[in-house]
């Protein structure tokens, strides 16, 4: 009898085991589309908010009152929503694994993209518009394309975030290897930047990207912790978990510095996509090193994700690529262009610097003030203006001198 029965129980045994991890799969595809719909959610929700302070600050533009977008409904709307999807990109992090939660932040760039055109102030033509914005579509639908990939092929691994559990990930030797990378990166980088003044954006950006693999560290580590202690199991009182947090803020501070310091020097199109891409790398490549991200995922899956990493690499590219470079406005008048008046100071530097350089707004080599002052001679030339304000009649210039 015994004989009969066991064929039967192993049967049983392996389809138990067999369902487990069919289970344990279930689950964490369930985790992982959580988390992907609220980091694309807080993503949204953050494009939203951008763009409605932007608008407040353009009703306001020319307002002497430099803080009146305060007392305006639509900032504090704004500023709402923005606290909002930073929230539900923030506790995205506790649900799906890093490398899966930092590309999709491609979702914000599409919505910026999307809420442009639609809301764009420029006159344009119908036969026009498909040519002007044909690599916004295109951009919209690589990125689209790419985030779907990602999330279908994102990697699977999930780990309790519990403060034994992110020591162990510290004081492993991968990441320790890593972090020795990262910091000697990090010094030289900023002995090129600092001592020899070497502005390239690609090497500020990798400053950022350097730092940003950091936060994105960080914040899993103390969104994790919180999901844990939510569900019962406190991990505050863990000295861990403050260390995350601390570093966690100093580095995104550090990191809206260098992207300050970056976009006083270049295009902001040309910094989102690359710092999109830099970082976007950098963070993944953090994943898969600190919390083992990849561990157990098949070479398909690997392949897949990193070509969805860069299709909608490519798709932020032509989104940002077609933004249009805006001109900054000069408020005072070029006098560059009339003969005479360009090299009033002694070294021929223009009256009016370039907006935005350290001199503007004040005279350049103070020393010799009577000269500075003194009246210029015009020549006697004349120029013709087509200005639709004045007319084309002629003007007698008198003769100075004429015997001479």
């Amino acid at each position: 009898m015994e004989r009969r029965t066991s064929p039967d129980l192993q049967l049983q045994q392996q389809l138990t085991t067999a369902t487990v991890p069919l289970q344990d799969n279930s689950f964490s595809y369930k985790e992982n589309l959580i988390g992907a719909l609220l980091a694309i959610f807080g993503h949204l929700i953050i494009s939203i908010a951008l763009n409605l302070q932007k608008y407040s600050h353009i009703q306001l533009a020319g307002s002497k009152d430099t803080r009146a977008y305060f007392k305006t409904k639509i900032w504090w709307c704004g500023l709402l929503l923005l606290l909002l999807g930073e929230l539900g990109v923030f506790s995205s992090y506790a649900f799906a694994p890093l490398s899966l939660i930092v590309p999709l932040s491609a979702v914000s760039v599409i919505a910026s993209s999307i809420i442009g055109i639609i809301f764009i102030k420029e006159k344009w033509k119908p036969k026009d518009f498909l040519r002007r914005y044909i690599l916004s579509f295109i951009g919209c639908a690589l990125a689209i394309i790419g985030t779907y990939v990602l999330i279908t092929f994102g990697p699977n691994s999930h780990e309790k975030m519990t403060g034994e559990n992110i020591i162990r990930h510290l004081v492993s030797w991968t990441f320790l290897l890593y972090m020795l990378v990262e910091i000697i990166a990090f010094c030289f980088l900023l002995y090129f930047y600092k001592e020899k003044r070497v502005n390239y954006i690609v090497i500020i950006l990798l400053l950022v990207a350097v730092l940003g693999s950091l936060t994105a560290v960080t914040v899993k580590a103390v969104a994790g912790m919180i999901l844990v202690s939510i569900e019962g199991n406190i991990q505050l009182n863990y000295p861990i978990f403050y260390i995350m947090f601390v570093s966690m803020v100093a580095t995104a501070i550090f990191q809206a510095e260098f992207l300050s310091q970056a976009s006083q020097l270049y295009d902001s199109s040309l910094i989102a996509s690359i710092n999109y891409i830099l970082s976007t790398t950098m963070a993944i490549t953090a994943g898969a090193v600190f919390y083992l991200d990849f561990r157990g995922s098949d070479v398909l899956h690997i392949c897949m994700f990193l070509l969805g990493c860069l299709i909608a690499f490519l798709g932020v590219f032509l989104i940002t690529r077609n933004k249009k470079k805006l001109r900054a406005f000069e408020p005072y008048v070029s006098i560059s262009s009339m003969p005479g008046l360009h090299n009033l100071h002694d070294k021929g530097s223009g009256i009016q610097p370039e907006l935005g350089s350290f001199s503007y707004g004040a005279l350049q080599n103070n020393d010799n003030l009577s000269e500075i002052y003194s009246p210029a001679t015009l020549p006697v030339t004349q120029e013709e203006h087509s200005s639709p304000w004045t007319s084309s009649a002629s003007f007698d210039i008198p003769e100075h001198n004429k015997k001479e």
